[in-house]
């Protein structure tokens, strides 16, 4: 019997890149909350609506077509995104849409629709407080502000992105911490029933296995109560 997997935490926790091996070892759907926030900062941005107008954009994310391939991509009103979302400006963006109550209640509700029929892990801030409250195995995945922005940086390098420095990414973190954690609506927090995991000192395959401890009783049980 297949589950639903939350796995939240701050940015640059390696979420994404722990929820897409789960789910190809599981067979599971990984659907990446945080590209949905990302695509909407990143057409209000394209469409120069102001990111604190939050009729305007509603109006805009009413009309807007947010797509995950089966193959990791991401599609924004049907072209391909995914690497135009992970820049610096966009994931500061995106906390700013994250704050409107509106966009996330719009959001949220996609997210609660496409994880119905189960088999999912979704990431993001608020998936076990808020998205997925019933999900039968929860995460909250973190590390400490350095080894996040070492990632990142490295992460830029790959893709040729040589415009920050380590010590400014990291203060972009911290920054987008701050926001997240005291934001209004749906603020990063861990969720009560969650296990928490620090990633700081841990390989990507060190992470994934001591997930997999947590998820493979519950998958064998039917159930995660």
């Amino acid at each position: 019997m297949k589950i639903n997997i939350a796995i939240d935490g701050p940015s640059g926790a390696g979420k994404s890149t722990i929820a897409d091996r789960l789910a190809v070892i599981l067979g599971y759907v990984h659907l990446d909350t945080g590209a949905m926030y990302r695509c909407t900062a990143l057409k209000a941005m394209q469409e120069n609506i102001p990111l604190n107008d939050e009729d305007a954009v509603c109006r805009m994310l009413a009309e807007t077509d947010i797509q995950m391939t089966p193959e990791g991509g991401i599609c924004l009103d049907g072209s391909d995104v995914t690497d135009e979302i992970r820049g610096n400006s966009i994931s500061m963006a995106a906390s700013d849409v994250s704050k409107l109550k509106r966009v996330r209640e719009d959001l949220v509700r996609r997210q609660q629709f496409m994880a119905e029929s189960k088999g999912f892990i979704m990431d993001g801030r608020d998936i076990g407080t808020v998205v997925l409250k019933d999900a039968e195995a929860k995460i909250f995945l973190t590390a400490i502000s350095s080894a996040r922005a070492e990632r990142r940086w490295l992460q830029n390098m790959k893709k040729g992105i040589t415009d920050k420095s380590k010590e400014e990414i990291q203060i972009e973190i911290e920054q987008r911490d701050k926001q997240d954690t005291n934001r209004k609506n749906s603020p990063l927090k861990k969720a009560d029933d969650a296990i928490e995991i620090d990633s700081s000192y841990m390989s990507i395959d060190e992470v994934v296995n001591a997930i997999m401890n947590i998820v493979k009783p519950l998958i064998s049980s039917g159930d995660g109560k």
